[in-house]
């Protein structure tokens, strides 16, 4: 699938189509693309009116429709087509357990890589460095346990400047700016995989649960250093416990990390850009039964937000 993904983010728009030419205007002008080289349209605005000859034509053309409510899909507007194309789903239902293993493994090594690289950045000289390093290169069941164990103790007293810091969803401190920072990338990387047609009910490791999308749990491990750095440029500018909520303010600036500029392959991308390719590769994995595509995030440039 070699189409564009378009998302639409400006806060009014009108959406249509007119030969066969897919027009988003706003008060600063209209721009267009041909209609046939579109894969699927990712709706986050929050004023946006959407004309019926689109929702035809992006029928008639196999182009999928993601609506989003605060960035998360709430609504996915398939093709007749689309929707009874079950080669994709087959392949994710079953693929065998060994390639689960080998995309898993892929998954693992590029987060605590990214976590570790984030570390050098933030505390080059901490003493608990070096045993990040050897469990973050080091291959075993316990690799990402123990990388997340002598991670947070190096971002806590570094960044948190505290030496009890504790992740966890009911944690106090920073963890309710990390959680909602890690909500937003859980919604873009939802949106990429149903733009590219990939179930996320169907995970390579995270655990299924009513409701719940694994396949996006897995896919999101590796940019989750990427909010941690956006988290921490908050914390520098704000360094009292006082300011650490969620507010209107921090909802609006933390969002900004998907437009960040990261390395992935030969390419400088945006965020949102990089999630897209790795999806892709995922998804190219899945059709071919192979690890092989699959390219999750590593990176080994990216400035994480400035220097330390």
């Amino acid at each position: 699938m070699s189409f564009h993904i378009i998302s639409i983010d400006a806060p009014e728009c009108s959406l249509s189509c007119k030969d066969g030419q897919f027009l988003c205007s706003t008060s600063e002008g209209a721009n267009r693309i041909p209609l046939e080289d579109v894969a699927a349209i990712i709706i986050t605005s929050f004023s946006a009116s959407i004309h019926s000859n689109l929702l035809l034509e992006a029928a008639k053309q196999g182009v999928a429709l993601v609506l989003c409510e605060a960035f998360k899909p709430a609504s996915l507007m398939l093709p007749a087509n689309r929707a009874t194309d079950t080669l994709l789903t087959r392949s994710q239902a079953y693929l065998k357990s060994a390639i689960t293993k080998r995309l898993w493994q892929k998954t693992v090594d590029a987060k605590c890589s990214n976590q570790l690289h984030f570390m050098r950045s933030v505390a080059p000289d901490h003493p608990d460095l070096p045993r990040l390093e050897k469990a973050a290169t080091r291959v075993s069941t316990a690799q990402e346990a123990d990388t997340a164990r002598w991670y947070w103790k190096i971002f806590g007293e570094r960044i948190a400047e505290t030496d009890d810091f504790r992740r966890g969803r009911t944690e106090g401190g920073i963890n309710p700016l990390l959680n909602y920072g890690y909500a937003i990338l859980l919604s873009t990387i939802l949106q990429k995989l149903f733009a590219l047609g990939l179930d996320p009910t169907f995970g390579i490791f995270h655990a299924i649960r009513e409701k719940s999308t694994p396949l996006a749990y897995d896919l999101m491990e590796p940019f989750r250093p990427c909010v941690d750095a956006r988290v921490a440029q908050w914390i520098r500018q704000f360094p009292e416990e006082k300011d650490w909520l969620v507010t209107k303010e921090f909802r609006r600036w933390i969002t900004g990390f998907t437009l960040e500029s990261v390395d992935y392959l030969d390419l400088t991308l945006d965020l949102r850009g990089c999630m897209e390719g790795v999806v892709r590769s995922f998804r190219q994995a899945i059709l071919s039964e192979q690890s092989g595509p699959y390219k999750p995030w590593k990176t080994s440039t990216t400035k994480w937000g400035g220097s330390w």
